[in-house]
């Protein structure tokens, strides 16, 4: 009587869990990485106080210092889902990591859902970070802008994950590094730190359509106004899906 191979699907464990020990694995990696760090929590609390405590640029009619927070916040969101992400994604896939998650049951919806969670987790903490500091700056954000701030942050998270991964999994590392670089400093002035009608004619409205603009500009309305933004909010799922719906079709897990 010859043996059968074990089935996997039948031991594997169950999906959330899954994901949830990727996604605690992946928040380790983040907050135990100082290079990670910097990017993630040091560069935004310096474009915070370099925003709020300078005359220029022009931010608008609203308080600088919370214009400075909504802008920091955004960064952080750009830098951990976005640049982090595409990066860590990449070497990862350079060393074969990637390959033997490959073979086991996460999946690239899992796997994108862990790493949204990780990148969630990693925000809590610059949210925390960020708001104390912009408060010691002078910031006093809406107390009704709360909850689209979180919304924003969830949605923003997602929208730049997914590309994070699209980028990741089809570019060689060291393309990957050197354009989630470029790409982290273009949207630093594409919406992220300044509100998009400012910035000159047309612009402006390519700006508001970017992921980047739609986050900065989404953060802004929450945090200065207490409004929320569900124009913005609409152009981060557009984005979301399209970047985890190409991720999912080109992602390749070795190079």
């Amino acid at each position: 009587m010859s043996a059968q191979a074990p089935d996997r699907s039948s031991t594997a464990a169950p999906a959330r869990q899954r994901v949830l020990a990727r996604a605690s694995f992946e928040t380790r990696s983040l907050l135990a990485n100082g290079e990670q760090l910097l990017v993630s929590v040091v560069l935004p609390a310096l474009a915070l106080v370099g925003l709020a405590l300078a005359s220029v640029p022009d931010l608008g009619p609203d308080p600088r210092a919370d214009v400075a927070l909504a802008g920091a916040l955004a960064l952080a969101v750009v830098s951990t889902a976005f640049t982090g992400q595409a990066i860590s994604t990449g070497f990862d896939r350079r060393a074969g990591v990637l390959r033997l998650l490959g073979t086991t049951p996460l999946g690239r919806g899992g796997l994108l859902a862990a790493k949204c969670l990780a990148v969630l987790s990693v925000l809590a903490v610059q949210v925390v970070v960020l708001s104390a500091l912009g408060v010691a700056l002078g910031a006093r954000p809406e107390a009704g802008g709360i909850l689209p701030m979180l919304v924003t942050l969830v949605l923003g998270s997602a929208a730049f994950v997914a590309l994070a991964l699209l980028l990741a999994g089809t570019v060689r590392a060291e393309a990957v590094l050197a354009i989630a670089n470029l790409v982290w400093v273009l949207l630093l002035g594409l919406g992220v730190l300044f509100p998009t009608d400012l910035l000159p004619g047309a612009l402006g409205a390519v700006a508001a359509l970017l992921p980047s603009g739609a986050l900065g500009d989404a953060m802004r309305t929450a945090v200065v106004d207490g409004g929320w933004p569900w124009a913005q909010w609409a152009v981060l799922v557009v984005w979301g899906l399209a970047g985890g719906a190409l991720a999912r079709r080109f992602f390749r897990w070795g190079d």
